[in-house]
């Protein structure tokens, strides 16, 4: 069951931490993986500014006919077969990562806005382009007639907080370099030290909606 009120006072604090870095505006993308619906109006009234979700199948099932004022994102790996379930209810992809993606999006949602995501761990469990891969795949993506917003990565799962800064000042850096607008890092447990290193989105699940269900 979903406490529409605390979603919001969880938020509330989520902002105010993140005014303390006060040198730009952080988005809250609301990651509703394996949480209902209720959840996801739950975001949208307490004031995120987009929803994410992991599974394409599930985001297809949940957010099929619902209308929404903020974005409803992808942000988990996406196989090449799974893009034509998307095609009705993704605004933005966050997680393009490889060529062949960017010409089945192109084909299947020509114009989607996107983000690519950059592996700045060689970790190729967590998907995510090389970090000397990025320039080229941000160009082929924009050649093939996708919105290139900007970038996303992950921080490392070990390590505690700390451990996500160098991966999170690199791709900051890429994002400076190639002039694009969106520097989506951090999550609910290392969100603070990616506002510090400049990203402009949080993706959070459990520090607003508490441990999540299991599927």
């Amino acid at each position: 069951m979903i406490d529409a009120a605390q979603v919001a006072a969880r938020l509330d604090d989520v902002r105010a931490r993140l005014a303390t870095h006060g040198h730009r505006t952080v988005s809250v993308m609301a990651v509703t993986k394996t949480w209902p619906i209720d959840a996801v109006h739950a975001a949208v009234a307490a004031g995120c500014d987009a929803v994410g979700e992991n599974y394409a199948q599930e985001m297809a099932t949940k957010l099929a006919g619902v209308a929404l004022p903020c974005p409803r994102a992808f942000i988990g790996r996406l196989q090449t077969n799974k893009v034509r379930t998307l095609v009705d209810v993704v605004d933005i992809v966050e997680s393009v990562d490889r060529a062949s993606l960017v010409d089945e999006l192109a084909r299947r949602l020509p114009g989607l806005p996107v983000l690519i995501q950059v592996n700045t761990e060689a970790d190729p469990a967590k998907g995510g382009c090389a970090p000397e891969g990025v320039e080229d795949l941000v160009s082929r993506a924009a050649s093939a007639g996708l919105l290139v917003r900007g970038l996303m990565t992950v921080g490392p799962t070990e390590g505690g907080a700390s451990a996500a800064v160098p991966g999170f000042r690199l791709v900051r850096r890429l994002v400076d370099e190639l002039g694009l607008a969106v520097c989506s890092m951090g999550m609910s447990d290392d969100y603070e030290v990616a506002a510090a290193e400049g990203a402009t989105e949080v993706r959070l699940g459990s520090v607003l909606f508490g441990p999540r269900p299991r599927r």
